[in-house]
């Protein structure tokens, strides 16, 4: 596939000087090895494909500059997939959750101030204050910066400087020590892994995300146009939205 599943941070070092004329397209031949490795369906029948040829891109030709080194932006594009597979499978099971009643309904201490039981999902997030909205993203940006390598974590190397894409590092005493447990197994209840299956998770990993991609936009769209999946306008109450999920501030302000 044209990201390829396996992390081998190997793939993405490349030399400190002048990269070479041909540096754009360093980490390609490791890309289609990789993919056809995938055992699954799509390895089996479908192995490398990438029709927009992100894997020989140079973004703002900082390999052919040699300020990063050869590989940086397939590095980079395998790291916001995976990153966006884990958003997306968060999103999905979280859009399902909401639509019950458990968290949807009635609640004897209401969850923020404007809560409104028996909304949809888009509708809950509408409903919290844009104070709480703020909090959230604020959350979420020092997550992000802390991911980026931020305060120089201990063995920790950039994804496109030959470092691991998806990987993130330990923020266990992080804010001034405010962050007791870390983001990636926070809790030591689950054995250690051999290299092999941790090589098959990360795998799994990707193709779970890639279908969560799916089926969060799929989810998002019957929401919004009624119809427009096919295998969901069968379900009787399926949530519909009237608003607009890429202006999520549209109910506090407005730029424009």
């Amino acid at each position: 596939v044209a990201l390829a599943v396996l992390p081998a941070a190997a793939a993405f070092v490349g030399p400190a000087a002048q990269a070479p004329a041909t540096a754009v397209h360093a980490g390609q031949g490791d890309l289609v090895a990789l993919a056809e490795a995938n055992g699954d369906q799509l390895g089996r029948n479908l192995g490398f494909w990438d029709p927009l040829g992100a894997s020989s891109l140079d973004f703002f030709g900082l390999e052919q500059s040699g300020r990063l080194p050869s590989g940086a932006t397939v590095g980079y594009l395998r790291h916001a997939e995976i990153k966006h597979g884990r958003v997306a499978m968060a999103g999905f099971l979280g859009f399902i959750a909401q639509c019950t009643p458990l968290v949807n309904g009635e609640h004897a201490a209401a969850p923020y101030r404007g809560y409104v039981a028996g909304v949809t999902p888009q509708e809950q997030w509408d409903n919290i204050p844009q104070a709480g909205k703020l909090q959230i993203i604020a959350f979420v940006g020092m997550l992000e910066s802390y991911g980026e390598g931020a305060g120089n974590p201990d063995g920790y190397t950039h994804y496109t400087k030959g470092g691991l894409p998806g990987f993130y590092p330990s923020i266990k005493g992080k804010g001034a020590g405010q962050i007791t447990f870390d983001l990636y197994k926070p809790f030591p209840i689950f054995p250690e892994q051999s290299e092999a299956q941790k090589e098959r998770g990360r795998r799994v990993e990707v193709n779970n995300g890639r279908a969560a991609m799916l089926g969060l936009m799929s989810l998002l769209s019957a929401s919004a146009v009624p119809g427009s999946v096919p295998a969901l306008s069968g379900i009787e109450g399926f949530p519909q939205y009237s608003g607009n999920v890429m202006i999520p501030f549209e109910g506090d302000f407005t730029l424009f």
